[in-house]
């Protein structure tokens, strides 16, 4: 998990999807809207009208959800840090979440739904959205790879579009799959071992992830293993747990342009130690891909296998 100080900056990093016309499916489910109450994920019950005809989504990597579930032309607003799919969110309602939710403007848009997750929103704002707004809010958590992709096809119950959001899930589902066959044949021919990878958010303050993330299954699905998988807090490391670890690689959600000088010139005691630097194994990497929980981590995947195993994984 990230550290909360973080939160802010994950809303400003870009990814992309796509979502056709939520078309017949959609349409069908219209004529048969159903009362009913769900639980989310926070063990909440929620009460609602389902398909939701209008939502809006509190964090950007919802709103990849909702259009990767085929339910983009379901959303009434988007938050003003989304800017992806581009085509699509700028033609939105924004509204403002950090430092608080603008409430008045969630509400000014009608929504039947509001989606949210717990990495971005706070709980109690539910309280507000369900009772002085009347608005049904459904939150998400995403501790694993599988919540995720699960993530896609419940938005598509939600939403209407429950077997084109079922088939995006499975979808994205084998992409990650497929990267998981393909590096352990990679290992095992190579009678290779894991290398030990460390994946900062930030450079200079050495932010990463904690043990309750799905970052660690990326990396093992991408033919690694985390450095920090076994970490119990959110505080940034130091150098010194660095030098302890001696990773083999170091990932940074610093941008695929990234000059891997500046990490050794910000930490001058990994320079003749860690092996990742001394080896010319630090690579930055396009930060929506895998900070974003959503459908594009399943890029991130294939992406982060491609720097572990360059010269058997390919493009």
């Amino acid at each position: 998990m990230l550290g909360a100080g973080l939160l802010a900056g994950v809303l400003l990093i870009g990814a992309g999807c796509r979502s056709a016309p939520a078309g017949d499916e959609s349409q069908q489910q219209q004529q048969r809207r159903t009362d009913t109450t769900l639980t989310d994920a926070l063990e909440r019950r929620v009460e609602l009208s389902l398909p939701a005809r209008r939502a809006v989504t509190l964090a950007p990597n919802l709103t990849e959800i909702v259009f990767a579930a085929g339910a983009g032309e379901r959303l009434a607003g988007v938050t003003a840090a989304d800017d992806f799919p581009p085509a699509a969110v700028d033609t939105l309602p924004q509204v403002q979440i950090y430092p608080q939710i603008d409430f008045e403007a969630v509400a000014a848009l009608r929504p039947g739904l509001v989606l949210a997750t717990d990495q971005i929103n706070a709980p109690r704002d539910a309280a507000t959205l369900e009772g002085a707004l009347a608005t049904p809010t459904y939150f998400f958590s995403f501790p694993s790879l599988a919540s995720i992709f699960d993530a896609v096809a419940t938005t598509g119950r939600l939403l209407g579009t429950p077997r084109r959001a079922a088939r995006a899930a499975d979808s994205l589902r084998g992409v990650v799959q497929r990267v998981r066959q393909r590096t352990e044949r990679i290992l095992r021919r190579a009678d290779a071992e894991r290398p030990l990878v460390l994946f900062l958010v930030a450079d200079e303050t050495l932010y990463t992830f904690s043990e309750d993330s799905y970052v660690h299954a990326l990396i093992r699905a991408a033919g690694g293993r985390s450095a920090t998988a076994d970490l119990s807090t959110d505080a940034p490391v130091s150098d010194e747990f660095v030098l302890e670890k001696q990773p083999d690689v170091i990932v940074g959600a610093f941008g695929r342009d990234y000059d891997p000088a500046r990490l050794a010139e910000l930490h001058p005691a990994w320079r003749g130690v860690v092996p990742a630097i001394e080896n010319g194994r630090v690579y930055g990497v396009k930060p929506a891909l895998f900070l974003r929980p959503g459908p594009r981590v399943a890029k991130g995947a294939q992406r982060l296998a491609q720097r572990l195993h360059p010269k058997r994984f390919g493009s």
